[in-house]
């Protein structure tokens, strides 16, 4: 069936440019998705720690003692004040307010507090320090900071187990870029979902895979995206299209000849390769920035090897990021000419159609959504 666009148009301008525009998604979007937040390897031992940064909220994401990891809100109980400052490390037992010493075990729970404990107007299990939801799939940590979250497995139903083959909570980053881009987050999604630009904008791509292989898996709703085929002369996406290490194990023979892209809305996309898979965590800075945080993730025995070298993969990739940001950022000024209308996407755009409307489905408000 012929991928098509169903004669969608691209937004408005106001939805890369607008303040009001970026303030409704943190209301409608940010704070009632689950967002990846980072990989659970980060935080390997009881006590190990990172802060996330979001939309005015400070989240302490710390593996506790029992070996689950918690989202804490950087906020103690007391008076507000910020308990941690460093932006990641390892508690040894508690997690200390620097003003009043109010203290904290890796769940929340309020353990001392200096002049209030035992006293019969004061109860500690009511000021346990807030939280978030957390899980950790495929290996990654995802949060929901809403009150009352739905089922994770319900939301995911579709994709739970879509990489079990590439065992993605066995790997490991052996490099990590950050890039900050000077573009509307939304900008970065929907140059990610398409390879009408491909050939124009990555040459060293052309010869690997081209945009008539690519066919797609997800359709619509929070989860996007298919795969590519890879040309006979390439075992991967490398600059000498050679394997950096070894075939994954576990993949099927047509899964070694593709390379897949994956947008998961709003804040992460997943390519899994036949020998590594490459991620990128979106995080929105403001209207017309964003920080783009990219892993290359092999298996933890192939990356120990003496001859491990990843820098063919990390070399294709950074190379085509940038390309990437570049036209991101060029975009990004257009759209923000009083001249710039919505033009018509191409039928090899129709993952940004179904981008449009899966978005646009999370910012109507209720009384948007049942007047339709």
């Amino acid at each position: 069936m012929p991928r098509t666009a169903k004669g969608a148009h691209t937004l408005p301008g106001e939805y890369f440019t607008a303040r009001e525009v970026y303030d409704q998604e943190t209301d409608r979007i940010f704070s009632k998705s689950w967002i990846c937040v980072g990989r659970a390897s980060s935080v390997p031992n009881p006590g190990d720690f990172f802060l996330h940064e979001m939309d005015g909220e400070s989240l302490i994401i710390i593996r506790a003692e029992s070996g689950q990891i918690n989202c804490l809100y950087n906020v103690c109980r007391h008076r507000g004040t910020r308990l941690q400052k460093e932006p990641c490390g390892q508690i040894k037992s508690r997690l200390h307010c620097p003003y009043h010493a109010w203290a904290y075990d890796t769940d929340g729970n309020l353990k001392s507090a200096p002049n209030m404990m035992g006293k019969t107007d004061f109860c500690e299990q009511d000021h346990s320090l807030q939280t978030a939801a957390c899980v950790v799939w495929q290996g990654f940590i995802l949060i929901n900071q809403q009150r009352q979250v739905a089922s994770f497995k319900n939301d995911f139903g579709n994709v739970l187990n879509r990489f079990d083959n590439w065992e993605l909570d066995r790997l490991v980053s052996v490099h990590e870029i950050i890039y900050q881009v000077h573009a509307n987050w939304k900008v970065i999604f929907q140059n990610y979902s398409e390879c009408y630009h491909c050939s124009l904008v990555h040459p060293q791509l052309r010869p690997i895979t081209s945009v008539e292989t690519a066919s797609n898996d997800f359709e619509k709703g929070h989860f996007l995206g298919g795969p590519m085929i890879l040309a006979d002369d390439y075992q991967t996406v490398t600059m000498n299209g050679k394997w950096c290490g070894s075939p994954l194990q576990e993949l099927s023979t047509e899964d070694l000849r593709r390379v897949y892209f994956y947008t998961l809305c709003p804040s992460l996309f997943i390519s899994p390769h036949p020998d590594y898979v490459l991620t990128h965590r979106i995080e929105r800075v403001d209207v017309d920035s964003t920080r783009i945080v990219c892993n290359w993730l092999f298996p933890q025995e192939v990356a120990a090897r003496d001859t491990f070298n990843a820098s063919e993969a990390i070399e294709f990739w950074d190379l085509t990021n940038r390309q990437d940001w570049e036209i991101c950022e060029l975009t990004q000024l257009g759209v923000q000419s009083r001249v710039y209308r919505p033009g018509p996407y191409s039928g090899l755009e129709s993952m940004l159609a179904a981008f449009d409307r899966h978005y646009l489905s999370l910012m109507a408000t209720e009384s948007e959504t049942s007047s339709r």
